[in-house]
């Protein structure tokens, strides 16, 4: 165990999870939630929590578990890298691929094979199961993902996500005709009946989808939407919301689908960035998926424009 500790200054005076994270950056606020919520974040033998607001002159304990064992099975599963250097790497995931292990699914995931291919060059800030993931998509949405290969790209690059500073674009087919480009912005909560799903719930967490028509077929639409937020099924739950649900979502779509897919016809096509060592702007685009480009052009093929 080891044991950190700082005294506060009148800049700390914020919650607590935050001035951990202020003053040891090698420590996200996630992290030292969890730490409070463990009860190793002490004052006089007293544990805090989260949420208390230190004051001028406390001094805080925080006792930092030694780095747990990463006993995941690193698995020969091909990887489309579509870039990579010392810090950061850009991967194309193909639909039905879970991103990182949890119950029931220890095995087969994006970490599974990241293991494999850049052994322990992975951040560890997310945890022994989510080493160098930076931020995730669904099982059955295919695209892009951006992988970091230390700590300190690591906070960099979850920072432009959080100061909406990076560029994440997506291709969707939904159901129904959008007429016109357009905004969505309801914000998104755990739906208040069924946990496993969320939902637009007044005093959410902010939520922010852009859309643009790139073609209209006969009941269907071809859209790019561009996140300026990134919820948890942020763009599955904000089309749904306006009555234009993506083709394929068992979960927020409709019961009975013309068109029969593996899972939700959505794909993280463009990534951008801006490196985490060398200051410069990147961006990554990959190419629509076999079994996407398929359906659309079949939809074309049979006269289905609008």
């Amino acid at each position: 165990m080891k044991i950190m500790s700082f005294p506060v200054d009148k800049n700390d005076c914020c919650r607590l999870d935050k001035c951990i994270s202020k003053n040891f950056p090698e420590i996200s606020r996630s992290y030292a939630a969890d730490l409070c919520e463990k009860g190793l974040v002490t004052m006089c033998g007293k544990p805090l929590e989260k949420k208390y607001r230190p004051k001028p002159g406390d001094a805080i304990e925080i006792c930092l578990p030694e780095p747990q064992k990463l006993d995941l099975q690193r698995e020969n599963i091909p990887l489309d890298i579509v870039y990579e250097d010392d810090d950061v790497a850009v991967v194309n995931k193909p639909q039905g691929m879970v991103v990182h292990p949890a119950a029931g699914n220890i095995t087969g995931t994006l970490v599974n094979a990241l293991l494999y291919h850049f052994g322990d060059k992975l951040s560890a800030i997310n945890g022994v199961i989510r080493p160098g993931i930076v931020h995730r998509i669904d099982k059955d949405t295919a695209g892009l993902l951006l992988i970091a290969k230390n700590n300190e790209a690591h906070l960099k690059l979850s920072q432009q996500l959080k100061e909406r500073k990076a560029s994440r674009r997506y291709i969707a087919l939904v159901n129904g005709n959008v007429k016109e480009d357009g905004t969505v912005n309801k914000p998104i909560a755990r739906h208040p009946k069924d946990r496993k799903k969320m939902a637009v719930v007044a005093g959410g967490k902010e939520a922010i989808t852009h859309y643009h028509v790139l073609e209209n077929f006969k009941g269907y639409t071809l859209l790019e939407c561009i996140l300026e937020t990134g919820r948890t099924h942020q763009i599955r739950v904000h089309m749904a919301s306006v009555g234009h649900s993506l083709v394929g979502d068992r979960t927020y779509g409709i019961a009975k689908e013309k068109i029969k897919t593996d899972g939700q016809l959505l794909f993280a096509k463009t990534i951008g960035f801006v490196h985490p060592k060398t200051g410069k702007y990147m961006e990554f685009s990959a190419e629509l998926p076999g079994y996407f480009s398929e359906i659309l052009n079949k939809l074309r093929r049979s006269d289905y424009h609008a």
